[in-house]
């Protein structure tokens, strides 16, 4: 009991002192007895504040890496009390250490402390808050440097990955507008052949990883891919799974929504880092290809005397595109990929897709074998190492010159997707269909006139003789010529799938 009485003796004289003693002497009182608890304590002690200087408005970015390096660590395991959050439209949950609380980290071999302050001003209905960081105060000087440089860089990771990821497009005169981004396609589920697969993610690999690269050559750290092929080749599926890959932002840039060339720089301006620039249909967004001759006749016609000017009447040009992607407004920011789209490659003026400005030309066209296969596990749910009775004919006709892109065959396996073996064959006639559609077209051009039979006319004499001779004019003509070749190939897969059929009671 006399113990305790003098606590409260201690606390009474303690209370008496700070209304009596002038506030200068008690912040020089308290500044005197946290140095000697620095100098008496085996640790050192570091302040983060959220804003830089008093005027609340200078964001101090170190205080976001910390927050953000702490979110990416299992706090589980370490601290009490956590603050959880989930983002709106996100299904993933942030751990955060409670206000007042610490939470124990490591770093080679030594143990770190980290202290989420939060102290509401006097007065006021604003928050302080802070991090201090509490490390052993032998090896401050050689592990500080270094465990700021880890924090910085996981930081960056953990906000790549983790962040929500959004699609903008332009709309006329009122610049981005946004919406999340939830494109499913990934470079496991996209139908494209391997070889190209692990090329485009290499490069990919590379120009994330090349930041110094690019900085020791002297080029915008910048990459461009052209994505040309027929409508169905895959060019937007590519393109959501580089995002996906890369977890980046898209912009999906609509040049038919942009009214001249300073319109167009003033959108670049506002595109973020770690993002890809998407332009559709280069071809058709705009009539780029003569404005070189028209902008010639043009100046031909104007007036010597206050008539010259920029050749933009208002619209955007294709010096203003060029200089979008690789003049000096394209350089006002870094890690970014500008992807241009379309299905006649010949269109497209060269100046457009020269190297240097497109870096890659990536070419799509139709569904080969090892992307058929993609798309039956994705479509019907074939394990990666089964294969279906007909997966040798679809391969045998693909190798005729059966010639479907992944989107068409993607539709017949979506259709019948609850019947496994009916979906294989439609995809087999399809695909023959297309191979007698061809050879009808090349008959008609280089043959017609000879034989004066059509390719069905000679399958079905196929199909009835199998000697490999029909009869033309009145005599029988063995047949030689690549199409009636192909003709009696395809009347032997007809043979090949019905047994096939009758095998599996199908």
């Amino acid at each position: 009991m006399e113990i305790l009485s003098q606590m409260w003796s201690f606390l009474g004289l303690l209370t008496v002192l700070q209304n009596v003693l002038p506030s200068q002497l008690l912040s020089l009182l308290h500044s005197l007895w946290q140095s000697v608890q620095d100098a008496l304590s085996p640790c050192s002690y570091f302040e983060i504040p959220e804003f830089n200087g008093y005027s609340g408005v200078d964001v101090n970015d170190l205080y976001r890496m910390v927050h953000l390096y702490l979110n990416s660590l299992d706090p589980t395991a370490s601290c009490p009390r956590l603050t959880l959050t989930r983002p709106k439209n996100s299904t993933r949950i942030s751990y955060t250490v409670s206000p007042n609380h610490t939470l124990q980290d490591s770093f080679e071999g030594h143990a770190l402390w980290w202290t989420h302050h939060v102290e509401t001003v006097q007065d006021s209905l604003e928050e302080k808050r802070s991090f201090s960081l509490k490390l052993p105060k032998r090896q401050r000087k050689s592990l500080l440097p270094k465990y700021l440089a880890a924090v910085a860089a996981r930081a960056m990771e953990f906000e790549r990955v983790s962040r929500e990821r959004l699609l903008y497009t332009n709309a006329r005169d009122h610049g981005w507008a946004s919406v999340p981004f939830c494109h499913p396609s990934t470079f496991e589920t996209l139908a494209l052949e391997p070889e190209l697969k692990e090329e485009m993610k290499r490069d990919l690999t590379a120009f994330v990883d090349g930041q110094e690269f690019y900085r020791r050559v002297g080029r915008a750290w910048k990459r461009g891919y052209l994505l040309y092929g027929p409508p169905g080749s895959g060019k937007s599926s590519l393109i959501a799974a580089i995002a996906n890959y890369l977890r980046y932002d898209v912009y999906d840039l609509e040049l038919t929504k942009v009214s001249d060339n300073s319109e167009l720089r003033e959108l670049l301006i506002q595109t973020t880092n770690r993002s890809i620039i998407v332009i559709e249909d280069i071809d058709c967004s705009l009539d780029l290809t003569g404005d070189r001759h028209m902008l010639k006749t043009k100046r031909s016609e104007q007036r010597s005397s206050f008539g010259a000017d920029d050749g933009e009447d208002g619209r955007v040009t294709l010096s203003g595109l060029l200089n979008f992607t690789d003049g000096l407004w394209s350089c006002c920011g870094e890690e970014r990929i500008i992807v241009f789209t379309t299905n006649h490659i010949d269109n497209v003026d060269p100046a457009l897709i020269r190297h240097g400005r497109m870096d890659v030309h990536v070419q799509l066209g139709t569904c080969g074998y090892e992307a058929f296969k993609i798309l039956a596990r994705n479509y019907l749910g074939l394990a990666e190492s089964e294969e279906h009775v007909l997966h040798h004919v679809v391969e045998s006709c693909i190798r005729a010159g059966g010639a479907l892109t992944p989107a068409e065959i993607g539709e017949i396996l979506l259709r019948n997707r609850q019947d496994t073996d009916t979906a294989m064959r439609e995809v087999v006639a399809a695909l023959q269909g297309n191979i007698v559609r061809e050879e009808r077209l090349t008959a008609t051009a280089t043959e017609s006139d000879d034989t004066g039979r059509s390719v069905s006319d000679l399958e079905e004499l196929l199909l009835e003789d199998p000697s490999g001779s029909v009869r033309i004019g009145g005599k029988r003509r063995k047949v030689g010529s690549s199409w009636e070749r192909k003709v009696r190939f395809l009347a032997k897969l007809k043979g090949l799938t019905k047994s096939d059929s009758g095998k599996r009671g199908v």
